[in-house]
């Protein structure tokens, strides 16, 4: 896997990915950014959140659920010396769908957190990570 970053003015910089893929980043005002995209340590959070609803969708399709939507909300605190790291994230997931089975949908986040998720098993390991999940019924 490959990345490459390149800046362009003030603290933008924009990402291209071995996959060819472009994401742009930038910084908060105080620190010479113009605030025109996400802050790096918001993309590594969105990497991660990512990275298990991808695991959690794939899981329940495969165990035949009816889900109609899946979000996953993530809540992070940071240290508040250099460095800035993760020190807790809290991965709210929000299933929907049709007779559901919670304990399809627990296994699904589990095995997310315990087994699939790099992202978030690499974050867990200067983080505290926790994991809820809900279940909405539609008709």
């Amino acid at each position: 896997m490959e990345c490459t970053i390149k800046w362009l003015d003030g603290m933008s910089f924009v990402a291209e990915t071995g996959s060819g893929h472009i994401v742009a980043m930038d910084g908060a005002p105080e620190a010479g950014g113009r605030n025109l995209a996400p802050r790096p340590m918001e993309m590594m959070l969105a990497g991660a959140g990512g990275c298990t609803a991808f695991d959690v969708m794939l899981i329940l399709k495969r165990s035949r659920q009816d889900v109609r939507d899946c979000t996953v909300h993530l809540a992070a605190e940071r240290a508040d010396t250099d460095p800035k790291v993760f020190t807790r994230i809290r991965f709210t997931y929000t299933v929907t769908g049709k007779n559901l089975k919670p304990e399809t949908v627990e296994r699904a986040v589990h095995l997310s957190a315990e087994k699939y998720c790099s992202a978030s098993i690499m974050l867990g390991k200067t983080a505290e990570i926790e994991h809820d999940w809900k279940i909405v019924e539609v008709d």
